[in-house]
């Protein structure tokens, strides 16, 4: 049971957030290239798999952040007691079990379009490599930008087997909606990271986050109607972008204190219900 409560910590299970904001954008491209009329029992069933996978994958994730962020880690208060740092679990174990995590991700793989395979085992080097990003670019969060909102490309290449600009557009307004909810998770580690000489963009713009927030938050709006106004989606999808502007201009930004570490925490995890609005807002449109 020790072992088993280690893994699920070392995994981060215990803290869905991380796997939902993974999830999330896999959901909006399958839904957005998904034909309803075709019937709902092959779109539910990517949906199982894309879920799967991003628990999957989030975990093996986790494990090589451990892994390479270890001695960082030690040197955080919130971060310090993780397995690997207070090395309740070796280093070698945890390569064990991020390789079974990631065999089993393959596993279901397998099971899309050979393009979507292709397109997703291409995405790995870059997936793994984000840690080591703080320590070389103010930009670390970017860089995660560009690996956890994939999904959305792949979501979109499960159904229509190719790539065009809808899902291009998509892709990089998501990409500034983690790089603006990352931001504002970086805000609980600032000092620490200061001290120990890491990068992130909670401290390039500490001294005035909220207007880089805003831009950030603003370009992803932009892409949601960029996209609407492409497909001629229902127009109830634009009534949704009203909601989803309030939730991040209002109940987000508005309400963060920078300095307060359990505000900052807050506003990072109601993006997961940021993410089910925008997952509502295609889904009723494209059904509809």
């Amino acid at each position: 049971m020790q072992q088993i409560n280690l893994f699920i910590e070392l995994t981060r299970l215990k803290k869905p957030i991380g796997y939902m904001l993974l999830f999330w954008p896999c959901a909006w491209g399958l839904t957005l290239a998904y034909n309803f009329s075709e019937g709902i029992n092959t779109y539910f069933f990517y949906l199982c798999l894309f879920f799967l996978g991003s628990v999957l994958m989030r975990s093996a994730g986790c494990i090589v952040n451990d892994i390479l962020d270890r001695n960082y880690d030690k040197k955080v208060f919130r971060t310090k007691n993780r397995p690997i740092a207070s090395e309740k679990i070796s280093v070698s174990l945890g390569l064990l079990y991020a390789g079974l995590l990631c065999l089993t991700a393959l596993l279901v793989l397998i099971n899309f379009n050979t393009l979507t395979i292709f397109l997703a085992l291409a995405s790995m080097p870059f997936a793994f490599t984000y840690p080591l990003m703080k320590r070389y670019t103010y930009w670390p969060q970017l860089f995660l930008g560009f690996t956890f909102n994939y999904g959305l490309i792949l979501g979109w290449t499960s159904v229509h087997n190719d790539v065009n600009v809808v899902p291009i557009i998509f892709y990089l307004g998501a990409i500034f909606w983690t790089l603006g909810y990352d931001t504002i998770y970086g805000y609980q580690d600032i000092k620490d990271d200061e001290i120990i000489g890491l990068k992130s963009t909670s401290i390039k713009f500490k001294k005035e986050p909220i207007i880089f927030l805003r831009i950030c938050y603003l370009i992803f709006i932009i892409s949601l109607l960029l996209i609407g106004y492409m497909i001629e989606i229902n127009k109830i999808y634009f009534i949704f972008i009203i909601f989803i502007f309030v939730q991040m201009f209002f109940f987000q930004l508005n309400k963060l204190k920078i300095h307060d570490t359990n505000s900052c925490l807050s506003t990072f995890k109601s993006n997961n219900f940021l993410g089910l609005l925008v997952f509502g807002a295609i889904l009723i449109s494209k059904i509809l």
